[in-house]
């Protein structure tokens, strides 16, 4: 059984992001803690969306509100298409999903030793 994340385990920017994805209503927002995991990066936060222009919107909304705090992702790809955004911000990356993706991709199995957190379950 996969333990679950609380406190101040992730990292701002990653809390921040949830909270922005909620606000344009994605649903299944869930950090996932990597710290041992992974050297690639200590954290992803999946959000999902469901058309590809939600997708889009939740990812633009995170860029745009985390540049206002002062993060700027190294690498964003997929936002032309929508179908799953990749913001990369080094310590944590926010992965956004249309409902499909998702479900292809499989992120929380590929990565199921990593301890959660459900934002959507409330902030």
């Amino acid at each position: 059984m996969r333990d679950t994340v609380d406190g101040p385990a992730f990292p701002v920017g990653l809390e921040r992001a949830a909270e922005l994805a909620l606000e344009r209503k994605a649903g299944e927002v869930t950090g996932m803690d990597l710290r041992g995991i992974s050297s690639a990066t200590d954290a992803f936060l999946l959000a999902t969306g469901t058309s590809d222009i939600q997708v889009k919107a939740i990812a633009e909304h995170v860029i745009d509100e985390l540049k206002k705090d002062g993060a700027r992702p190294r690498h964003v790809e997929g936002l032309q298409e929508g179908r799953w955004v990749l913001i990369d911000y080094f310590d944590f990356v926010v992965h956004v999903f249309h409902t499909d993706a998702r479900a292809f991709y499989q992120l929380e199995v590929l990565w199921g030793d990593a301890p959660v957190r459900h934002f959507d379950d409330g902030v």
